[in-house]
């Protein structure tokens, strides 16, 4: 089934980066964005998937989009799925922008790259500005006069430097006038509500894969080769469910930005700095996300990682779905099956008690459509606030189904009441008699049972124990 959702179009003009590797447009990107978004290093090949961002200019928003360096190497890892990505952005453009580093010397790649941009502009109508990074110094800017960057044929470029932003102001400008122009210009874009998704998991589980289906387009890179994302890719979604099989009354829209991390991994088999930071920004998502996919593979066994990462998102509160991707190559298909591994789940993550189980296939679609309205209810129990008559009423009830065990101390424990303290995520405060304590057991019962009554769905409780002041 194709996914139940649809790319945001925000509606504005769109700015692509284009150029060979090292020339600074991830730098460059993150300036224009104001973000740190984009991974950077010295290191040829570090973007890989485009970035898209929102830049604001004069008090307007327009699209950023960031693409990989170009090595116009086939030997390079991925550069053929690294030109396909830069094909896109520039399909998706409005504006491009072609950048060079100012402090080096122009290859013999880039004067083929000026002719295919300049053929592609007259072709689709599109401006090209010639931009020239790395101007830090007066010296180096200095050099925009200089044959070898004339010879390009765009004109004498633009000098900015990504670092210190020198330059930057006047390029904005120059942008801005010509975005200005265009039947779709820039404008002030309203705060969008939104569910923040992260998908997480080890290193070739599918995530990229499934990121692309769930957004319904091959955005992401996907390859067999280890650690290919290296930073987080996002897209905002609408979806919407479908009421004849959701059995939804009222079909309410709902924005989803959907997070693809780089595969998480023990410290010990990181390799390089490049995979140190990836992973790093995979955090930075997590913390950042309301919800989380925990991608494993069925294929493969759980490992003590896998564990490690589950008990990160436990600590972290985190509402998690947990899904088995590559269900397709299962040799058993019955639920008979399906339930015996759903137990095996349960018992390798006892701390993520609280998450459902869908098993997918990201490859030919096998329920992937499910994992929205799963979503949504995920979310919407984060927000549950519970009254006090509600409490009053649960509490009563809980005591005389379990009474309370006791803990530390030789008085035995008396539950005066429970409140909560907060919501995303839910948190509660448990109220004993002064000079007493509960079992630690109790507060995990107590959690159980609200999750139970009140659907807390893949929602994990926070449970508080205060003592009463005489």
């Amino acid at each position: 089934m194709a996914t139940p959702s649809t790319i945001y179009d925000l509606e504005l003009p769109t700015i692509a980066l284009v150029g060979r590797v090292n020339v600074g447009k991830s730098t460059l990107f993150n300036k224009i964005t104001e973000t740190n978004h984009a991974l950077i290093s010295n290191i040829p090949g570090t973007t890989r998937t485009r970035n898209i961002g929102i830049a604001l200019w004069r008090g307007k928003n327009f699209r950023v989009i960031d693409t990989g360096g170009l090595t116009f190497d086939s030997a390079v890892p991925l550069e053929d799925e690294i030109i396909q990505q830069t094909e896109i952005a520039l399909e998706e453009a409005d504006v491009v922008l072609f950048v060079v580093d100012i402090q080096g010397d122009v290859l013999p790649q880039e004067y083929e790259l000026a002719k295919k941009l300049q053929k592609f502009s007259k072709n689709k109508k599109k401006l090209i500005i010639f931009v020239a990074n790395k101007g830090d110094r007066a010296i180096d800017r200095s050099r925009a006069h200089d044959h070898e960057f004339l010879r390009l044929g765009l004109g004498v470029p633009i000098t900015v430097s990504a670092i210190n932003g020198a330059g930057l102001g006047d390029l904005m400008d120059f942008v801005s006038t010509k975005l200005n122009k265009l039947k779709i210009r820039p404008k002030k874009t309203k705060r969008i509500k939104m569910i923040k998704v992260a998908i997480v998991g080890k290193p070739n589980v599918g995530k990229s894969s499934l990121f692309n289906k769930l957004i319904g387009q091959d955005s992401a890179i996907v390859s067999s080769m280890p650690h290919t994302t290296r930073e987080p890719y996002d897209t905002l979604v609408k979806y919407t469910p479908n009421t004849e099989i959701e059995n939804s009354k009222k079909p309410e829209t709902t924005n989803i930005l959907f997070i693809d991390t780089a595969g998480i991994r023990r410290k010990t088999k990181v390799s390089g700095l490049l995979e140190r930071a990836g992973i790093g920004k995979s955090m930075e998502a997590i913390r950042a996300s309301d919800i989380v996919l925990l991608v494993l593979d069925a294929a493969e066994p759980i490992t003590d990682q896998d564990q490690q990462l589950a008990g990160l998102l436990r600590e972290r509160a985190k509402s998690v779905i947990i899904i088995v991707n590559k269900w397709d190559l299962a040799e058993d298909n019955e639920d008979t099956f399906r339930n015996d591994v759903k137990q095996l789940i349960l018992q390798k993550f006892p701390h993520l008690d609280f998450a459902p189980v869908i098993f997918v296939s990201a490859k030919n679609g096998y329920r992937v459509h499910q994992i929205f309205p799963d979503i949504v209810k995920a979310y919407e129990a984060r927000q549950i606030q519970l009254t006090a008559t509600e409490l009053h009423d649960f509490i009563k009830k809980a005591i005389r189904k379990h009474l309370p065990t006791r803990g530390m101390g030789v008085r035995h424990p008396a539950v005066l009441g429970l409140r909560q303290l907060s919501t995303n995520p839910p948190v509660f405060d448990i109220l004993v008699k002064p000079r007493t304590s509960i079992h630690i057991s109790y507060a995990h019962f107590l959690s159980n049972q609200l999750s139970e009554q009140f659907n807390f769905y893949a929602c994990p409780i926070i449970m508080k124990i205060s003592k009463m002041k005489k």
